[in-house]
């Protein structure tokens, strides 16, 4: 087994999130023999909360594992802060773009060059009133498909609880329990050799969601929904805050 290489901007941004995760959060971490040790991969995850990145980062580098994100291009604009993530190697997606498929070559490249690349299908944040992820996008099915590598899925239940979907201010007391849950590699098997097509493509990442869901559901103890949600049936932004309405962003906590 080879050891993952740690770039020095990926170490101290770890000292700098590290403490504060430890001090208000307490973990559940389950299904790390399920992430590959010598060779690329996609993780395949849930995003309910924009502090899941942060959440699911220290899953995976507990694990021995620097995972490679896909972010919003703005991210990597802002001061000191895009500097650490670029210098750590993380990959800036233009979404709704002419640029948007250079963050799918570039994961495809990372992936070839045997890193681990975070994908959240869902492209955003969930718009699933109960959280659950809704329709995605095609972004992890493609670089799997193209690579022939695994595709890890993973659950996140307790970030919404630090800070819910599109929250202004984290709640950091009391401490939260961040539950992940990773699972077996996805059976990709009967769409390996098809064309890439939107058939081919949807169906994958339809695949690749069930299997999230599935987990999600193991750890919140319910049933996933048997239909996903689509923005588009709802009249929602496919991407962006669907709570500018003036609604209050904490509204459903209780739903957590």
């Amino acid at each position: 087994m080879t050891a993952r290489r740690y770039a020095p901007a990926y170490r101290l941004a770890a000292a700098i999130a590290k403490p504060p995760l430890l001090a208000f959060t307490r973990r559940d971490w389950q299904g790390a023999e399920h992430l590959r040790r010598d060779g690329g991969f996609v993780v395949a995850a849930n995003h309910l909360s924009y502090a899941d990145p942060l959440t699911l980062a220290h899953f995976l580098y507990d694990n021995g594992i620097p995972p490679r994100f896909l972010g919003k291009e703005a991210v990597f604009r802002i001061p000191v802060l895009g500097r650490i993530v670029t210098a750590a190697r993380q990959i800036p997606v233009y979404r709704e773009s002419a640029d948007a498929g250079r963050a799918l070559s570039a994961a495809v490249a990372a992936v070839e060059e045997g890193d681990c690349v975070v994908v959240y299908p869902e492209a955003t944040l969930t718009r699933d009133p109960d959280l659950w992820p809704m329709v995605g996008k095609t972004g992890a099915a493609r670089v799997a498909l193209t690579t022939g590598c695994p595709v890890v899925p993973v659950a996140q239940w307790g970030p919404q609880e630090i800070m819910w979907p599109y929250a202004r201010k984290p709640r950091l007391l009391p401490r939260t329990t961040v539950h992940v849950l990773a699972g077996p590699p996805v059976d990709l098997s009967a769409y390996a050799g098809l064309p890439l097509d939107a058939v081919t493509l949807k169906a994958a990442t339809d695949t690749i969601l069930d299997a999230v869901a599935v987990l999600l559901g193991r750890l919140r103890g319910e049933r996933p929904p048997e239909h996903r949600w689509d923005p588009r049936e709802h009249d929602q932004p496919r991407i962006g805050d669907p709570t500018r309405d003036g609604r209050d962003a904490t509204e459903g906590r209780e739903t957590g």
